[in-house]
């Protein structure tokens, strides 16, 4: 089944087919709804490539993430695929593994897919990449990375409001001895959260006694890892920040593993509010990062670009994402 089939059931030209599918408003309501009568009766499916050259759109962002196993990015693309089906969108994901080699990758598909924009919702990113996007005005959205410029807009978390509450949950509950693990440090996400945590002890300085830093890899086995060596130290710290949830759920299963128990001797608080975060024993005290709020901005941010029918970059803007401390069974005061 072609194009010329319709037309000739129709009664129409081939051009007035293709109007009606890509620009229905040129094309009298009457003759449009006589083709789409047509086009339903055949069971014509429009060549969504050849319908991107003659249009130069194809209606479809790309979404870059890092990591398709954390619960945290599924949740994202769901919501993000989820607002762009209600404005005709498809969505192309692709993972970049936090590898900066699959990130070179994953842009090239983008660019030989033609999508109309694309967000790029990790932080291992080369801005000298992104190039070509700018060459050919797609536009593109960063969470966590870039600076606003034409056709470029970014959106970044106030790790320092969020990570600023668990602190004070912790002053609160009277922890002085307090460890952070981190996200892979060549990551800029996991350098702003630590950056945040340090401000976060600096200001208190004259009430904590010390600070364990250990490096993990955003995943429950580095939490694990980290924690372990968390633990060698002759003095423990009460409390334990961790830069995702999944590094937090590693980190609570090896103070099990170690016949600890959380929090009556480790409190553990972990970052993103994964659905998951609810459901571990005990449940994890969490800072929440809205992944709904983040993709409706993502999408907005490129849907935005159209003028209607052509991509038309506009100068590009910030906008700043509040997480929010969510206090469950994970934290508690220091054994005296």
């Amino acid at each position: 089944m072609n194009i010329e089939a319709v037309a000739r059931r129709a009664n129409v030209s081939t051009a007035t087919v293709s109007r009606v599918i890509n620009r229905p408003e040129l094309v009298r309501a009457s003759t449009a709804a006589a083709v789409l009568e047509v086009i339903r009766e055949l069971n014509f499916y429009p060549n969504r490539n050849a319908r991107a050259l003659g249009t130069g759109r194809s209606s479809m962002f790309g979404l870059i993430i890092s990591d398709i196993t954390n619960p945290f990015f599924p949740e994202l693309v769901k919501a993000f695929e989820t607002i762009a089906v209600e404005h005709g969108q498809e969505v192309l994901v692709a993972n970049t593994d936090y590898n900066p080699v699959r990130m070179e990758h994953c842009l090239s598909r983008m660019l030989e897919r033609k999508v109309d924009g694309v967000a790029i919702m990790t932080s291992e990113m080369d801005e000298a990449l992104i190039g070509p996007f700018g060459k050919r005005g797609i536009p593109l959205v960063f969470l966590d990375g870039g600076k606003p410029a034409l056709g470029v807009n970014t959106i970044n978390v106030d790790y320092k409001t969020g990570i600023g509450q668990a602190m004070k949950h912790l002053r609160t509950l009277n922890h002085r001895r307090i460890g952070f693990i981190s996200g892979p440090l060549r990551l800029i996400s996991a350098r702003k959260r630590l950056d945040a945590f340090m401000k976060g002890m600096a200001v208190d300085k004259p009430r904590m006694k010390e600070t364990w830093i250990e490096e993990g890899d955003h995943r429950i086995e580095g939490g694990k890892i980290a924690m372990k060596r968390m633990l060698t130290s002759k003095k423990l710290p009460t409390a334990v920040m961790a830069s995702n949830d999944l590094t937090a759920i590693g980190a609570i299963d090896e103070i099990h593993e170690q016949g600890l128990r959380v929090p009556e001797d480790i409190s553990v608080i972990g970052f993103d509010d994964i659905h998951m975060s609810a459901f571990t024993h005990p449940a994890l005290t969490t800072i929440r990062l809205p992944r709904t709020e983040i993709a409706q901005i993502a999408f907005q941010a490129l849907f935005e670009s159209y003028d209607g029918h052509q991509i038309e970059p506009r100068p590009g803007r910030n906008r700043v994402i509040e997480p929010v401390l969510v206090v469950r069974k994970s934290t508690g005061p220091p054994k005296k």
